[in-house]
C-alpha cells in the first residue's frame, strides 16, 4: 500500500485551493520546494499526475480534481478525531483573522483572549481593513474568517450574527450645537467627517444630504475612523460614526451626541467563513466572536 502522509494530503488540499506552490507554503508554514517535493511525492505514490504546472499556474488534472474532493475527506475525519479526544490543545496552526477597525475598537481584545483560552496552539495573524477589503481577501481565501459588516457582494457558506453598530451624529462642545435639535443646514455648513467612499454610511449620508440641503455638502471621508474621530474632538467638523467607536470621548466631555432627525442605518457586522473547507477551530472562531458581541449588547 501507498505511504501516503498527512503532509501530502494537507499541500494538495492547498495548492488545489489557493492555486499556488507559494501560497500553499505561506498557509502551511513552510517553503515552496518543501510544497513542491510533497506533491510530486504523492504523485509518485499513486502513479498519477495531480496536477499540470506552468508559468507560475497550476491546474488540477482530472485525477486531481477526484482526488482533492477525497483528501477533503481525510482532513475532516482527522478534525474529528481530534474534538472527539475532547482536547483543544490537541490543535496547532494559524487562524488568518480579518477584521474591521470597529470591532478592533469594540470587542476585539475580548474575543482574542477568549479564543486563546480554548485554543492555545493556534497563532492569530490579523488583518485590519475595510470590509470590502476583507471581502476579497476571504474569497482569496487569504483569511480564514471576517469580522466585518455588510452589504456584501458576495454570500459565504458560513456566517454567524455579529450584531449591529448605531450611527451617531457627533461634534466638539465648542461648535455650539449641542443640547437641541440641530438642522440639516447647520450640519451642512461644516466637514462632515465619516467612512471612506463607495461604504454604506457614506453613500447614506450622500443620498441623505442631496435631498435635505440646497448648499453643498463637503465630506470628509476616510478608511480611519479613529482619524474623523480626532477631527471631531479638534472641531475640525461634525461626524457621523459608530456610537462604540465615540464612547470615551463621550465620557470625558470631548464630544457631544447631537440630536439631529436622521442617522444612517445601522452597520450590520457578521462573521463570515468557508464553511465547506474550514477546520472546526475557524467555525469555533466564529461562534466564539459571536458570543462575545452578544454579551457586550446584553
Amino acid at each position: 500500500m501507498a505511504q501516503i502522509t498527512l503532509k501530502q494530503i494537507e499541500a494538495l488540499v492547498q495548492v488545489a485551493d489557493l492555486g499556488s506552490f507559494r501560497r500553499a507554503a505561506e498557509r502551511l508554514n513552510t517553503t515552496q520546494p518543501n510544497i513542491s517535493a510533497r506533491i510530486s511525492g504523492l504523485e509518485t505514490q499513486l502513479g498519477r499526475k495531480l496536477m499540470d504546472r506552468d508559468a507560475g499556474s497550476v491546474r488540477l488534472t482530472p485525477v486531481g480534481r477526484a482526488l482533492v474532493a477525497r483528501a477533503r475527506t481525510v482532513l475532516r475525519a482527522v478534525d474529528g478525531m481530534m474534538q472527539a479526544a475532547g482536547d483543544d490543545n490537541l490543535f496547532e496552526g494559524v487562524l488568518r483573522l480579518g477584521a474591521t477597525e470597529m470591532v478592533v475598537a469594540a470587542w476585539l481584545g475580548r474575543f482574542l483572549d477568549a479564543f486563546r483560552e480554548r485554543f492555545p496552539g493556534i497563532d492569530v495573524a490579523l488583518t485590519i481593513d475595510l470590509s470590502a477589503n476583507l471581502s476579497a481577501a476571504l474569497a482569496r481565501r487569504e483569511l480564514d474568517v471576517a469580522l466585518q459588516n455588510g452589504p456584501f457582494a458576495r454570500q459565504t457558506t458560513g456566517n454567524y450574527d455579529l450584531g449591529r453598530f448605531r450611527m451617531i451624529w457627533l461634534a466638539a462642545p465648542k461648535l455650539g450645537l449641542s443640547g437641541r435639535r440641530v438642522t440639516a443646514g447647520e450640519i451642512a455648513q461644516r466637514p462632515i467627517l465619516t467612512h471612506a467612499k463607495g461604504t454604506q454610511p457614506y453613500e447614506q449620508l450622500n443620498e441623505h444630504f442631496l435631498s435635505v440641503s440646497d448648499s453643498p455638502v463637503r465630506f470628509v471621508s476616510s478608511t480611519n475612523i479613529s482619524a474623523c474621530l480626532s477631527m471631531a474632538q479638534d472641531g475640525q467638523g461634525v461626524a457621523c460614526l459608530p456610537a462604540v467607536m465615540a464612547e470615551e470621548p463621550l465620557r470625558a466631555g470631548l464630544l457631544d451626541e447631537l440630536d439631529y432627525v436622521w442617522v444612517p442605518e445601522s452597520l450590520e457586522f457578521w462573521a463570515r467563513y468557508d464553511a465547506e473547507t474550514a477546520p472546526s477551530y475557524v467555525v469555533q472562531a466564529a461562534q466564539i466572536a459571536s458570543a462575545t458581541a452578544r454579551a457586550l449588547d446584553k
